[in-house]
């Protein structure tokens, strides 16, 4: 544990050093930081995808740094310190787990999952069970974050079956809205109803969308860049090259 308190204590020695020695660093602000850690999170996520873990090493280490970075700016103005930041996860975390810290007993992380949205709402004052989903979030994060909050009340499907009627219900509404010339608006819509229900079957597969589909771009990246590194070599672009050429060259990709 000292070794640990010894760490932190000297990135919070650094920041102090950088804060008055530095010039950018004393230039900056907490909106100004705000891309950065956005940048920052996604190059995390990457690690993570990727399983590079000295990576993940690395990045949190940045991100542990933005942290401290904020909560410095933060005391300066008079607003907060990180002993208040670490204090109020530190509250929170006693708060949600009274199966910890209390007398409620859990068996399953379904039943957790529970009563954290409870006591979001009963305890923390939340007025909306979606109101902590960030408005900001990506999309696909969103939907999914919305479901599993929706679930987290007992507002969900029965079953995996139930819920995979959904989507096949949501394909067969879009392919009728193509089949007939339906509007922009009209496909927009139905578009959106399939993926929002894929997600939502998602979770009752126990696999994260976002984390899918990022994989299956990188697989597809892997096996385009595959079809253009071959074309390279037989002196064509793959511009020049036919469908089937392309083909085959995917084929070949898929067991490299």
């Amino acid at each position: 544990m000292d070794k640990k308190l010894a760490a932190f204590q000297r990135l919070l020695n650094i920041m102090e050093d950088l804060r008055k020695g530095c010039p950018w660093d004393k230039k900056q602000t907490i909106e100004s930081l705000r891309h950065l850690t956005i940048e920052e999170t996604y190059e995390l996520s990457e690690a993570i995808l990727a399983s590079d873990y000295q990576d993940v090493k690395k990045e949190l280490g940045d991100l542990i740094m933005h942290i401290v970075f904020y909560a410095r700016i933060a005391e300066e103005r008079g607003l907060f310190d990180i002993s208040d930041v670490i204090n109020s996860i530190c509250d929170k975390l006693i708060v949600r787990h009274p199966h910890i810290y209390g007398d409620v007993k859990v068996e399953t992380a379904e039943q957790v999952l529970e009563n954290w949205e409870k006591i979001k709402i009963k305890k923390e004052g939340n007025k909306s069970v979606l109101g902590g989903v960030p408005a900001g979030l990506p999309p696909l994060l969103k939907a999914y974050r919305m479901t599993d909050k929706a679930s987290g009340v007992g507002f969900d499907w029965p079953d995996k079956e139930g819920c995979w009627d959904k989507v096949l219900e949501e394909m067969n509404e879009l392919q009728e809205e193509v089949k007939n010339g339906g509007s922009r608006e009209r496909l927009d819509e139905e578009f959106g109803d399939l993926l929002f229900a894929m997600v939502n079957y998602s979770r009752f597969i126990k696999v994260n969308a976002d984390d899918a589909l990022e994989h299956a771009n990188n697989k597809f990246k892997k096996r385009f860049t595959y079809i253009e590194e071959k074309a390279r070599e037989m002196g064509k672009s793959v511009a020049d090259m036919s469908l089937e050429e392309m083909e085959a060259l995917w084929q070949e990709a898929k067991i490299v």
